[in-house]
């Protein structure tokens, strides 16, 4: 018998309780205090790096932004190291480029390689180029709130002046905050409105006017006067700050520039507008940086309206949409089915159990786990996120596992005659190496998964490494506190065997399945046979479930994006604008909607954006998805207009709204089209459910080119410089110098007086002057061309591409959309354009490739580690072939559920992966041990089957019922906790029967090819005995 004296964990766990009550508080403590510390957010930080790159530059097609600014600054950019991906983008004014980092990569680090890179090539950029600006954010990134801000005291411009001075400073000093965006603004402009005709009478063209405006801020340093003891100094000052004082600028000779042009203050022409329940406001977008913590971000927030409410009285501020009302909202929902997995947990071992005091030893685990589980998410560095909680949810189960096995086997040592103390120790003895083998399964399954480097690789550390911790500190505590517990807690042995119906109930189905083991192990190959066929049918069954990266949330706000044709401006926005939010007024009136958000032309005169934030969860009886599935059609028969409303994701990736974005990649725009038109076509035509494909290049924008001949410019001694300027004034108006009034920046804008130009032919009537001060009509060097240009230049990875946005029916699952669409491409695309996948559907393929890589790892490492505890591959080879089986049963789970193969899906596989393996070696362990002592193979696995069947169904159903209130939960984020809930409930309570009788059936016929493990320990002593007689 095992001496009492050795100084192992269980007799030193007994010799001195206190010892151990101290160490595990220890550990409660440290959790507590880490508690104050640890970042709460929606998910890890698998954020990728981005850095985003903008330029503006006024009047410059998307031409010659791609020819002339984007593609310097990309060639630039591609040569930082540890670039993943590289797209931009040139439109009429601006452009940007998208840089995404591999992870790993510092942000901060990366931002200052792009702004060196930048820096580079600043030289050989167009001197118009107003600014190039570099932001540690994805410049299409969706703000994570949006505020409204309206006065009734201030007008349009005067509250703009307000806000980009005041306020935006305020929300930019928000820690994680990367930019804000400014919709609806209109800044403050003095506007000189020439009259082109008037100009011309007094022998002037555009130019001399501009060159008299240029000088309105004179304001010079003109040196210092200096005495032995003072210095003056002397500054020549003629600045103008009045409309008076601008119209009383001579041009030239006694002509004013009143003379010529009306001069005013007013407001700049309407780039963009923000409309809150139909009314103007100022809308602001907080962007937050890559990695950053929106719930933070949240906060910072909601103190900066406070403090602008108490010193802005005139301004309102009303946050209009807020994402961290989701994450705070689920984190609540996961604590709620933390509590109820603790209280379905405690019931659970109470009915086998059959005793409070029983009850309260493997109870006690709980606690000391979970909360020091809290200190070890501090240590490594992690955040309480959704998925870390559903780790504890999870472990709510596992914990107590090791704590049941450990209990169960003393109360064994209790009815066979032992007294308390010695069967605290012997009894944990017993199942010593089984706990700490299960352990180790667990642990090994998550930890290499943890170096994955993709988006699924960065989901699954947290997770597992949070669960292998929490199961790591059960394995103390049950090796530690339960047999000091139980030494002292559990006085009678009677007082701990079931009564009443359950009992019977419980002794009924030991019975049970203890002849029909029996039976069955007289023919194993029956079981194994059943298991193959089974295992097949799940292996068909896994082709028609659906695939896709997340599945569809409930976030509580629904976004609408319109787009209409090219060259259509706001005032033709506004109009179908209107016809949108009556659509999704009678939401707002019903009370599932708060409130209708719209900026109009934010990114181009012809989108139109809104925001639908829905009422709380639980004050409306309809999903989000209910009432997008009802907001498609009449969007979508709305005429004029391309509209489509959409919801994001967890993971906050471009291309999520339920659709599916592609790029063609070439080296010719025309060609890139023509194939662009081929494969809309064949989708349209033979993929049903794949719809309206929309190309982001069509050359329909109306663009008037004013072709110059230079040979006869310069005949007439016309300057191209200025025949530019005067075309730049009088067609759109050119921003020529600001001038500093009370402390504002207020730009001149020379433009033609209203009515003058407002038709292309009278472009030709203007006149321009020559080096001999003459002047001569435009229409004598320039002719005049209309033609479509495209409004977009896209480019990838250096290449022209051009991009494909295709609607996705709710049926269709994303892989096998995926899949087809790439089979149809290779039959239509011709060979020198290639496409690719962007957004959610490219991380899908990723995150696929990795999750297949998860699974093979997974049990690859089960079997070396198995192998290595038991001594041989015999034992490994058995648990580990039972681990397929769960998986199919979790295939049948998913299938029957209608829940879709995902990657918290996929997260929940892999924790079962460790559960199956788990449970068998508690079956295996003690057949091996029993083995030891003498019995054959066939009697070993029977008995220990049969002794092991209570602690096995205890902690199955355990850790199948902790997992009861992830399937029952809704709220927010529901959707991911079903998923991880169904293959953990579904997959174990299926796979039962695998664990009960698959494993003692394997183990039969293939334990009888290996010898015992104390065979070659009796070899050993012999051996070693034999030669210390040699020897003596």
């Amino acid at each position: 018998m095992d001496s009492i004296d050795r100084n192992d964990l269980p007799s030193v766990s007994v010799r001195r309780p206190v010892l151990v009550l101290v160490l595990n508080l220890l550990i409660v403590l440290a959790g507590v205090a880490a508690l104050t510390a640890v970042e709460i957010r929606e998910l890890p930080d698998v954020d990728r790096p981005v850095v985003s790159v903008r330029a503006s530059f006024p009047g410059a097609s998307p031409e010659t932004m791609d020819a002339e600014v984007i593609s310097l600054l990309e060639g630039a950019v591609a040569r930082v190291s540890g670039i993943k991906n590289l797209r931009s983008a040139s439109e009429e004014n601006s452009g940007r480029i998208y840089i995404e980092f591999r992870p790993g990569v510092d942000l901060d680090t990366a931002a200052a390689d792009v702004r060196e890179a930048v820096s580079r090539v600043s030289r050989r950029l167009p001197e118009r180029l107003e600014q190039v600006v570099v932001v540690k954010a994805d410049d299409d990134a969706q703000a994570v709130v949006n505020l409204a801000v309206s006065s009734d005291a201030l007008s349009m411009e005067a509250l703009t002046r307000v806000v980009e001075q005041e306020i935006v400073p305020m929300f930019l000093s928000i820690g994680g905050v990367a930019d804000v965006q400014v919709s609806g603004d209109r800044k403050r402009l003095l506007r000189v409105a020439v009259d082109p005709f008037q100009l011309s009478s007094y022998g002037l063209s555009v130019t001399d006017v501009s060159a008299a405006l240029m000088q309105a801020p004179f304001d010079v340093p003109a040196g210092s006067f200096r005495s032995r003891d003072q210095q003056l100094i002397v500054r020549a000052d003629a600045t103008v700050t009045s409309t008076n004082e601008v119209a009383d600028i001579m041009i030239r000779d006694s002509v004013r520039i009143g003379d010529v042009a009306n001069v005013y203050f007013g407001p700049e022409d309407a780039e963009s507008l923000s409309r809150l329940d139909g009314q103007p406001v100022l809308g602001l977008g907080i962007i937050r940086q890559a990695r950053s913590n929106t719930i933070e971000i949240s906060a910072g927030v909601e103190e900066v309206v406070t403090r602008i409410d108490a010193r802005y009285p005139e301004l309102s501020l009303k946050v209009t949409d807020d994402q961290a009302t989701f994450i705070k909202s689920s984190v609540t929902q996961v604590l709620i089915t933390l509590g109820l997995s603790i209280a379905i947990v405690i019931a659970t071992i109470w009915l086998f159990m059959g005793s409070l005091r029983a009850t309260l030893v493997p109870a006690l685990a709980i606690p000391v786990a979970l909360i020091g589980t809290i200190a070890a998410i501090w240590l490594m560095g992690f955040s309480i996120n959704i998925l870390t909680l559903l780790a504890l949810v999870l472990a709510t189960g596992l914990v107590v596992d090791d704590a049941i096995v450990v209990l169960e086997n003393i109360q064994r040592q209790r009815a066979e005659g032992m007294r308390a103390r010695a069967a605290a120790v012997i009894g944990t003895r017993q199942v010593f190496f089984a706990v700490i083998a299960t352990t180790a399964v667990l642990v090994s399954v998550f930890v290499p998964i943890s170096f994955l480097p993709s988006t699924a690789g960065r989901l699954f550390r947290e997770f597992g490494l949070v669960l292998a911790s929490a199961v790591v500190i059960s394995s103390f505590v049950a090796l530690s506190l339960v047999p000091a517990a139980a030494a002292r807690l559990v006085k009678n042995i009677d007082n701990t065997k079931v009564r009443g119906p359950i009992g019977n109930l419980g002794r009924r189905f030991a019975s049970a399945y203890e002849h029909s083991l029996a039976v069955l192990l007289e023919r194993p190959w029956v079981p194994v046979a059943a298991a193959l066929v089974f295992a097949m049918i799940a292996g068909v069954a896994y082709k028609s479930l659906d695939r896709e990266l997340v599945p569809p949330e409930d976030r509580g706000l629904i976004r609408v994006l319109a787009t209409g044709p090219d060259g259509v401006g706001i005032n033709f926005m506004v109009r179908q604008t209107d016809k949108i939010e009556s659509i999704l007024q009678p939401y707002v009136d019903r009370g599932e909607a708060s409130s209708i958000y719209s900026m109009i032309g934010m990114w181009d005169p012809n989108r139109t954006f809104i925001s639908i934030p829905l009422e709380d969860w639980s004050d409306r009886d309809r999903s989000q998805q209910e009432i997008l599935d009802e907001l498609r059609g009449p969007l979508a028969s709305i005429p004029g207009v391309r509209a489509s409303a959409w919801s994001g994701n967890s993971l906050n990736l471009r291309g999520s709204g339920g659709g599916i974005n592609v790029a063609l990649l070439g080296n010719d725009y025309d060609d890139l089209f023509s194939a662009a038109k081929t494969l809309s076509a064949a989708i349209e035509e033979r993929l049903p459910d794949l719809t309206r494909p929309r190309i982001s290049f069509d050359p329909t924008q109306p663009q008037l080119s004013v072709e110059i001949d230079r040979r006869r410019a310069s005949d007439l001694g016309v300057d191209l410089p200025a025949l530019a300027a005067t075309l730049r004034a009088m067609i759109d108006g050119d921003e020529l110098v600001d001038l500093n009034i009370d402390d504002e920046a207020v730009p001149i804008l020379l433009e033609s007086a209203s009515g003058e130009i407002n038709d292309p032919t009278d472009l030709v009537n203007l006149y321009v002057g020559t080096r001999s001060g003459d002047l001569v009509p435009l229409s004598s060097v320039v002719s005049l061309r209309e033609e479509g240009v495209a409004t977009e230049l896209n480019r990838h990875a250096q290449r022209r591409s051009i991009e494909i946005s295709i609607e996705r029916a709710d049926t269709y699952a994303l892989q096998t959309a995926v899949d087809e669409l790439r089979g149809l491409a290779s039959e239509v695309l011709p060979d020198d354009v290639a496409l690719t996948f962007l957004g959610e559907a490219a991380t899908l393929e990723e995150t696929s490739r990795d999750a297949a890589l998860t699974y093979v790892l997974a049990i690859v490492v089960i079997f070396l580690v198995l192998a290595a505890q038991f001594e041989g591959f015999t034992s490994a080879l058995v648990v580990t072939c039972i681990v397929p089986f769960g998986v199919a049963a979790a295939i049948f789970a998913l299938l029957l559920t209608g829940t879709s193969l995902n990657i918290y899906s996929q997260i929940g596989l892999v924790l079962l992966i460790g559960l199956m393996a788990k449970n068998s070696v508690l079956v295996v362990e003690f057949a091996e041990q029993l083995r030891d002592k003498g019995l054959d193979v066939r009697e070993a696995i029977h008995q220990g089957a049969v002794r092991r069947l209570r602690p096995v169904m205890m902690t199955l159903v355990s850790t199948v019922l902790g997992g009861l209130p992830l399937i029952l939960g809704s709220g927010a984020g529901a959707e991911a906790r079903h998923a991880i809930g169904w293959v953990v409930f579904g997959g174990l309570g299926l796979s039962a029967l695998f664990t009960l009788y698959l494993t003692p059936s394997l183990y039969l016929l293939v334990g009888r090819f290996s010898k015992p493990r104390v065979a070659a320990t009796n070899r050993l002593s012999e051996e070693l005995e034999h030669a210390r007689l040699r020897t003596g």
